[in-house]
């Protein structure tokens, strides 16, 4: 169809009682046909009554995934109009997170939100927030206000569709969705209070996969790209997938809920996805304390000290005021005082407010050069960009704010630092040139399972000898990687739909390692029962899919064996695709799987049970056999789970938002949010897609009129 900013300026045009101005431009002939043109053109686009796409208006297309189709008249309109969609599908989420990110959840909801406050506003969220408002361009500005009236609009014509609770953060300010963004990105993702404390928790470490092909490795001889992070399926880290189209752009993808713009995208011309990456973008200084202070430089320096009052709400509905005492050295924060060691915290990026205009900029672009343009601001604290174009060009950013150390490798700078000198105390960040990159490599693909740059295609392309020790690991390249890397070298054309099968791969890579040393140690060391288990090793498909019978078996061999010590062979920067390989010891091994066949035997009554009895994908009240499983046997599909009450799984993170895009003319691109596109409770697109997702399935993407209007489920004009 005409593009509607092309007959928003023909009608104009048009309409125009300027006659100085046709005439100037248009003798009566040519403005003649020109009417005849606009004529036909404006019946065909106001044809359907039902699908009318006001060119002076803003509008919400709705399809029936859920998706949000924003068509604005500018930009501002078109935030307003993002601002309303995510309070349709995520209102009750979205002020619950904006209420934790000011730090008066408990004064609002309770004592249980009292150590998230505190978290909050020990490392001065809310007051930053305001400081980074006040920051960005002017332009900008705006847009960030207009979300959030797009936020309080909704929230004032449908006050029955929000929960009482969570109506007391209303109205949200712009300074909400900053405040918003720091808790998520910089005190979630970059660091959180577990990581601080030492303590490891599962539904704390985000995960992702993401592909970069070239035309040289694709059937079609199109580049084409793979989006999938991995992420727990409730709370700040729900995807929220979109379309956004104004003057300027028309980008699709998605974003965490309550970013006010697309974190991961595409549009005609190109795209990129995020993985999470092995960046060092926080440190924790050790304080020495003297007197009222602590020694810095061989000088006893005082602490800044601020007291918060703290409203926590009583079961009474009344509030109790509790003190928060925050003290500051010259490294940032006190985030921890226990047993006399005092830890402060330094993060990366807290001066530098533009990440959302970098994103917007960065969906605006239209080609390579533009893209990099947005990226060498830096604004962007972590994350590898993973880039394909049109024009054929992939690429891989180790992106991230680093900063510049005088010494020490990456393994010093994850413990805890001293804090007495300055020579500890960066100050700086490493500029984009410095950073691990590598455009258009020999191999014709790209890949990161979080795995360091080093190992994001073969033969090597980025070199960890040519970087600074600290900037990343240098091993090892763990099972999923591996699984990634293997899928892409051994295919040498792969089709858009090979590509989405292979995301799709429930393989595990320690299987292919190590299963056949095992079976082979149980035949001839193993008791009748390790026997017995061998026998239905041998018989297993080596993948995670529901009906897969062996596969609950040998995930409880690798959990009850100390698999770090269990090869032979380690692994080594010269075989980074083939090693850790080999049992060191075939008689424990054997042992361990006779103890875990004991286990899965008491458990599930039979050795074989297949692996979609045990593991379910649940969200909501859909419950579903399971197919997928833990990263860490090398599967690329991950679905992490916890246990439940009757003695199996069930799903609480893992594949979120899947993307698969080839840039071929026009784009082709198929996606899945594996949860569904909203939660709330009246929505019916709360855990609608993960059927598709048991069945690995993608749904099509929807970009144009035509698509939207043949999938049109609600529309919504602003």
């Amino acid at each position: 169809m005409f593009a509607i900013s092309q007959l928003n300026v023909i009608k104009d045009i048009f309409h125009s009682g300027n006659r100085r101005y046709t005439s100037k431009f248009f003798h009566k002939k040519s403005f003649r046909i020109l009417a005849f043109i606009l004529s036909a053109l404006l019946a065909l686009a106001w044809a359907t009554p039902s699908l009318t796409v006001s060119l002076r208006t803003t509008e919400i297309l709705w399809d029936t995934y859920g998706v949000p189709h924003i068509y604005a008249k500018d930009a501002a309109n078109a935030f307003k109009a993002f601002g309303w969609a995510q309070m349709q599908s995520h209102g009750n989420l979205l002020l619950r997170l904006y209420g934790q990110a000011r730090g008066r959840a408990a004064e609002y909801w309770g004592e249980e939100y009292l150590e998230s406050d505190r978290w909050v506003l020990t490392v001065g969220v809310p007051e930053r927030s305001r400081s980074w408002y006040k920051a960005q361009t002017p332009t900008f500005r705006s847009y960030l206000d207009a979300f959030a009236a797009g936020v309080n609009a909704y929230a004032k014509e449908h006050p029955d569709l929000i929960d009482d609770e969570v109506k007391a953060v209303l109205p949200v300010k712009p300074e909400d969705v900053l405040a918003h963004l720091q808790r998520v990105l910089y005190f979630t993702f970059v660091v959180s209070p577990e990581r601080i404390a030492g303590t490891t928790e599962k539904e704390q470490k985000p995960g992702s996969n993401g592909w970069a092909i070239a035309p040289k490795k694709s059937a079609s001889g199109k580049a084409m790209l793979l989006a999938n992070p991995h992420l727990p399926w409730a709370d700040l880290f729900l995807w929220y997938e979109a379309q956004i189209n104004a003057p300027g752009i028309d980008a699709y993808g998605a974003t965490l809920v309550g970013v006010p713009v697309l974190a991961i995208a595409f549009n005609d011309n190109l795209g990129w996805t995020h993985t999470v990456n092995t960046h060092d973008g926080w440190d924790a200084y050790e304080l020495k304390l003297a007197g009222k202070g602590y020694r810095f430089d061989g000088q006893i320096r005082p602490f800044q000290t601020k007291t918060i009052s703290l409203k926590i709400k009583q079961k009474d509905g009344t509030l109790r005021e509790q003190p928060l005492v925050v003290k500051s050295s010259v490294h940032g924060p006190v985030v921890s005082e226990k047993d006399g060691k005092v830890l402060a915290l330094r993060v990366v990026g807290l001066d530098r407010p533009g990440v959302l205009e970098q994103w917007w900029d960065m969906a605006r672009a239209k080609n390579l050069s533009e893209f990099e343009t947005a990226l060498k601001r830096l604004q962007l604290p972590m994350f590898t960009v993973m880039y394909a174009d049109r024009a054929g060009n992939i690429m891989h950013l180790f992106n991230g704010q680093v900063p510049v150390h005088q010494e020490g490798d990456f393994e010093y700078w994850q413990g805890t630092i001293p804090g007495n000198t300055s020579k500890t105390l960066w100050t700086k960040i490493h500029p984009y040139q410095d950073l691990p990159r590598v455009l258009n490599p020999k191999s014709g693909w790209l890949q990161n399972a979080n795995d360091p740059p080093w190992t994001t295609t073969f033969p090597v392309a980025i070199k960890a000898d040519n970087y600074p020790s600290y900037m990343a690991p240098q091993g090892p390249m763990d099972f999923r990687a591996q699984r990634s890397a293997r899928m892409l070298a051994e295919d040498p054309k792969i089709s858009f739909d090979e590509m989405v099968e292979y995301k799709h791969s429930t393989r595990m890579e320690l299987a292919d390692r190590i299963l056949d040393d095992l079976i082979s140690a149980a035949q001839k060391q193993g008791s009748e029962l390790a026997q017995r288990a061998a026998k239905v090793l041998a018989a297993w498909d080596r993948q995670a899919n529901a009906d897969s019978r062996g596969a609950v078996l040998f995930a409880t061999w690798a959990e009850e064996m100390d698999l770090e010590q269990a090869f032979s062979q380690p692994w080594n920067d010269k075989s980074p695709r083939t090693t850790p390989k080999g049992l060191a010891n075939p008689t424990s091994a054997a042992a361990t799987l006779e103890a875990a066949a004991v286990k899965v035997e008491k458990a599930y009554g039979k050795l074989d049970v297949p692996w979609g009895e045990v593991f379910r994908l649940k969200y909501g009240n859909v419950d579903l056999p399971a197919n997928g499983g833990y990263g860490e046997l090398g599967i690329f599909r991950v679905v992490d789970f916890v246990p439940n009450s009757d003695g199996g799984f069930q799903s609480f993170a893992g594949d979120s938002y899947i993307a698969a895009i080839e840039f071929s003319n026009p784009v082709r691109a198929m996606a899945l949010t594996s949860y569904g596109n909203a939660t709330q409770p009246n929505s019916p697109h709360k855990g609608d897609q993960l059927q598709m997702f048991a069945q690995q399935q993608l749904h099509p993407v929807w970009r144009n009129m035509k698509d939207i209007k043949a999938h049109l489920a609600e529309r919504k004009e602003l």
